[in-house]
């Protein structure tokens, strides 16, 4: 598989809400950089991580496009979050059903045909007043 299909293949899963084919395209040792948050490593914290957030928000990503380097050990994604927030996370805004649209971004690294790394970026403040002024 390709660096751009197995990107490709990672947010497919994260879209179907398919988490057993998700967590297969991570190596054993992931690290995962949590945007403005702090660095975990290992399959079973990325695991523990998407629990979480597939409890407190729905999210569905589009207009993706992959970026891979040209030795394929590293590639940058872009795309944009639609997503509702269902129940409240620790130290942010209460939820109440909010809907969002967000522009974000990752980038990997590829080890071994896994993703090794990712880093993944959106703007906080403006997720944060998009659920604030949500009507």
């Amino acid at each position: 598989m390709s660096t751009t299909e197995l990107i490709a293949a990672y947010y497919q899963a994260f879209n179907a809400g398919d988490m057993p084919a998700f967590l297969a395209l991570l190596s054993d040792d992931v690290v995962h950089d949590i945007n403005q948050g702090e660095r975990q490593q290992g399959k079973a914290r990325f695991a523990a991580f998407m629990e979480h957030m597939n409890r407190c928000y729905r999210e569905r990503l589009t207009d993706l496009v992959i970026m891979p380097s040209a030795d394929g050990q590293r590639a940058a994604a872009e795309f944009v979050v639609h997503g509702e927030y269902l129940a409240s996370d620790e130290g942010l805004p209460e939820a109440r059903g909010q809907r969002y649209v967000l522009p974000a971004g990752a980038f990997f690294y590829i080890k071994g045909g896994k993703v090794a790394r990712v880093t993944n970026y959106y703007n906080l403040t403006d997720w944060i007043d998009q659920v604030q002024d949500y009507p």
